[in-house]
């Protein structure tokens, strides 16, 4: 299972989800769904613009866990 971890960046960077949307260019339901881990799909591009603007990289966005809830 994929964790996405917006949320958790977010709240580190002290930015809204309105303001991602705004900088990355992208849908705010998108933010949305992503914060909310509620994608199934994530483009690579809508990625890049996240952590271009998040500064981060996509591990500190997507996390691994398997079955048992292991990293």
């Amino acid at each position: 299972m994929i964790r996405i971890k917006l949320s958790e960046v977010l709240g580190r960077k002290k930015m809204t989800r309105k303001k991602l949307a705004e900088l990355a260019n992208v849908r705010p339901n998108t933010i949305g769904d992503m914060y909310n881990e509620k994608v199934r799909k994530i483009d690579l591009d809508t990625l890049d613009r996240i952590c271009a603007v998040l500064k981060c990289n996509i591990s500190d966005l997507l996390q691994y866990q398997d079955e048992n809830g292991e990293k």
